[in-house]
């Protein structure tokens, strides 16, 4: 299952000419992003083609709606934004355990050497923060589970039938059943009854992932689970904030440069040719469990890699550079911005491993590559 060689010749070479193929028609992405130290962060690909198009992983064309290589089929319709639906919060004791407090601060929120300018990761701009409380963790599958049992809670993904699951983490059996891929990214397969607890469908499981992130939830989905442990899902200035644990202009939530002394491994990230040969080199070919790599100064781990992490603000792409205060994001939209980058992220290829990045999916998208975490006003009693 951890090897492209679940995978025919066919399929492979299939995918890289459709690769291929959709650079060429797309428009060559650019190569202006700053350098990091030393030669991270270079990369043949800015992210976006000359329309504005993605360029990375495409788990941004992960809609509901997204265009298909073969006739779609209907799905189970849902209410956008169903997430009263849920039960309302039990208060659980143990509500805030697990968090820790992030004061109350100044940053400068974005960059002005943006590596995507099409994603609107500038300009850099001012914002005041007050302090809060964040999960140390993204939230795991037994978490998930808990919020589930006592809830009976159905996820999207359930209620639509499908996910987007990643082709390299299927076997030969579960591709068989699947008859659509994403066109303007063929490495991800709708999947037929792929949820949070079957992440790739048909005979998956969760028996050695219960402290992995949760996947396969969407905006709405990760927002009842928040209320109901009484929390909330972090703004982007807050998730930003959070991020850089008290650095200013760095890339990383640790620093400047990928990896630490000795070449240890700082985020779960992809390493070797996307979409196509993963090396695994920083110990796991796709989610890892939520406690691993070393946290911030703020004591968050894997707030880059990983999982992208939903946030509660809408899409924008142009910013002001007048001083904010604990922003919220635009009143109104259409997707949500998600932060962080996942484990399918390359300097290649996707360069979105950075505090500063993001990028977006609908409310109701899910995928085997977004998660979140939950955080929860000081005043709260």
């Amino acid at each position: 299952m951890f090897s492209r060689e679940v995978c025919s010749l066919f399929l492979v070479t299939l995918l890289l000419l459709t690769v291929t193929g959709t650079k060429e028609e797309e428009g060559s992405c650019s190569a202006d992003r700053a350098k990091a130290e030393e030669s991270d962060g270079s990369c043949s690909a800015d992210g976006a083609g000359k329309d504005g198009k993605s360029c990375g992983c495409g788990s941004n064309a992960l809609n509901r709606d997204a265009k298909l290589d073969k006739k779609t089929t209907k799905s189970a319709a849902k209410n956008e934004d169903d997430s009263d639906a849920v039960v309302e919060s039990e208060e659980p004791e143990d509500s805030r355990k697990g968090m820790v407090e992030i004061p109350a601060g100044k940053f400068r929120m974005g960059t002005d050497e943006p590596q995507f300018p099409a994603d609107g990761e500038g300009p850099s701009r001012p914002v005041v923060l007050d302090g809060f409380l964040m999960d140390t963790m993204e939230v795991s599958n037994a978490q998930f589970k808990d919020f589930v049992d006592a809830t009976d809670y159905i996820t999207e993904a359930e209620s639509f039938g499908n996910s987007f699951v990643f082709f390299g983490m299927m076997t030969e059996a579960q591709m068989e059943v699947v008859n659509e891929s994403v066109a303007a990214a063929p490495w991800w397969y709708k999947t037929p009854n792929a949820y949070w607890r079957e992440p790739e469908g048909i005979d998956s499981n969760l028996d050695d992932r219960w402290d992995h992130p949760v996947t396969h939830v969407s905006w709405n989905d990760a927002v009842a689970y928040c209320k109901w442990r009484g929390k909330r899902l972090p703004t982007e200035a807050e998730w930003e904030y959070a991020c850089r644990g008290g650095l200013e202009n760095h890339l990383f939530p640790w620093g400047n440069k990928l990896t630490g002394k000795g070449g240890v491994h700082k985020t779960n990230i992809w390493q070797g040719e996307f979409p196509t040969n993963n090396t695994g080199e920083d110990g796991w070919m796709w989610t890892a469990p939520v406690d691993m790599f070393e946290a911030n100064k703020y004591g968050l781990k894997q707030m880059t890699g990983n999982v992208w992490e939903w946030t509660a603000d809408y899409w924008n792409t142009h910013h002001k550079q007048d001083l904010k205060k604990n922003p919220k994001g635009p009143k109104k939209g259409t997707d949500k911005v998600k932060k962080g980058g996942s484990f399918l992220c390359h300097k290649s290829y996707c360069y979105r491993y950075r505090c500063e990045a993001r990028s977006q999916n609908g409310v109701d998208s899910a995928a085997s590559n977004l998660g979140f975490r939950c955080v929860a006003d000081l005043n709260k009693n």
